[in-house]
């Protein structure tokens, strides 16, 4: 087990008596607080998106209630934690527990300490060492306002989980962050990590409940910032239980000449709302995207992303797939947007989604904006069927109707999976796939 926590604490309500009392009970610098009150300030006055909202017409939350959730910062208690798919056989530089948005456990390998990487919350930083983060952790890149999720968080979020990985630096083992909510739990969690010019690392964000069917609410950040050169392969997987509200905002900054590989899987939430966006604003930036979504139930899954090329040179590749079961469905709306001085981009797009079921739904809404000239952009989408055929031709070879099946599916993740380098990492997604994959008719 990775950590301990308790199942009961006593909450904080969201209005000012509940913020004034996060804000004077939490370890945090002056300004760090500023940038707190600021997004309080816009949770009153922003509306809940709707139908209406931009980016909201396709993905229902009127079922949605945040008083039947409450933030906490009472100390944990114990209690059994998973261990989470990411960690098994992986040899880790440190890892970050949090559990309901609160820091539960933490190390980091001592040569690491020793060549200044930063890998903790901001509230155990040394003066010294926030003043490093303040320009990275004040500047949201990520607007507090764009909606009620993403202000929620910046106001009552736990202390500020942050990497900073320094010049010339390469970390050659991973680092995991993970994230657990309780029954009934709330997580509003952010994370930012910085790897200045020349840095390089690996990092694993993985979230997790206790059960399957634990209800709960999940809306976080996370801020990537890559200086010249820099190289991270990060992996995202959203592994909540099937009663989970999960809205989430997450941007990457690529200077000149760094690489970003972000590996993204979604596979539980009851509705996840995800604005997954990557500027290149450096000369020769380059980033890979990769998804895998696997829906079962009536699960609601929206991502909504975007590749900006802010500066000429630059290459972005984005390539997600979706396997959809019984009643789900799920939306994807890719942007590719050129600036009008990137001059020899190449972005390229696709979504590709299979649904198992006639109940399932998957929408796809690929687009470009571009405004300059000399510029390489491709986009598309398909959409098919479950084919019977395969798998009758699979069964002859010996295979049972369920292997049959699971082998049909992962088979159709293989183009993406095989495109992620951290073999663990692979291999932990074509199993969790496998697993729940059930029988179709």
């Amino acid at each position: 087990m990775t950590g301990m926590n308790s199942l009961s604490s006593r909450p904080i309500a969201w209005n000012d008596a509940g913020f004034a009392e996060m804000a004077d009970r939490i370890r945090e610098p002056d300004w760090a607080l500023d940038v707190r009150r600021a997004a309080w300030r816009s949770f009153q006055e922003l509306p809940w998106p709707s139908a209406r909202s931009e980016g909201w017409n396709r993905t229902d939350i009127r079922a949605f209630r945040l008083e039947k959730f409450r933030a906490t910062l009472d100390a944990p208690e114990p209690v059994a934690c998973p261990e989470g798919l990411l960690r098994e056989g992986v040899d880790l530089a440190g890892d970050i527990v949090s559990i309901n948005g609160l820091r539960n456990s933490g190390r980091l390998d001592p040569r690491w300490e020793k060549r200044g990487v930063l890998f903790t919350t901001l509230d155990r930083l040394t003066r010294p060492d926030a003043d490093r983060m303040r320009p990275h952790v004040e500047t949201h890149r990520i607007d507090p306002a764009v909606d009620r999720f993403a202000a929620l968080q910046a106001a009552f979020g736990g202390p500020t989980r942050v990497l900073l990985v320094p010049r010339g630096c390469s970390v050659e083992q991973p680092l995991l962050a993970m994230s657990v909510v309780t029954p009934g739990g709330v997580d509003l969690g952010r994370t930012v990590i910085v790897l200045e010019d020349g840095a390089e690392a690996t990092v694993l964000l993985e979230t997790a409940s206790l059960a399957e069917d634990d209800e709960g609410l999940h809306s976080g950040l996370t801020d990537v910032v890559l200086g010249a050169g820099a190289n991270l392969r990060l992996v995202h997987l959203q592994n909540w239980g099937d009663r989970v509200w999960h809205f989430a905002h997450q941007k990457a900054v690529v200077g000149r000449g760094a690489r970003l590989q972000w590996t993204v899987g979604t596979l539980g939430a009851r509705l996840a709302k995800v604005n997954q966006h990557v500027d290149l604003v450096g000369p020769g930036a380059t980033c890979e995207v990769n998804g895998v979504l696997f829906t079962e139930g009536t699960q609601h899954l929206a991502y909504h992303t975007e590749q900006r090329h802010a500066a000429p040179s630059c290459r972005s590749d984005f390539l997600y797939k979706a396997a959809l079961q019984d009643r789900s469905r799920t939306v994807w709306r890719g942007m590719i947007r050129v600036e009008r001085n990137a001059r020899k981009s190449d972005g390229y797009q696709r979504i590709d989604n299979l649904l198992l079921s006639p109940e399932a739904r998957a929408d796809s809404i690929p687009g470009l904006e571009i405004e300059a000239d000399d510029v390489r952009c491709t986009h598309g989408s398909t959409t098919s069927r479950f084919d019977d055929e395969p798998i009758f031709y699979a069964q002859c070879r010996g295979l049972t109707r369920n292997e049959a099946i699971r082998t049909y599916v992962v088979g159709f993740f293989q183009q993406v999976l095989d495109r992620i380098t951290v073999d663990s990492v692979r291999e932990a997604l074509g199993r969790a796939i496998a697993r729940r994959v059930r029988e179709t008719e």
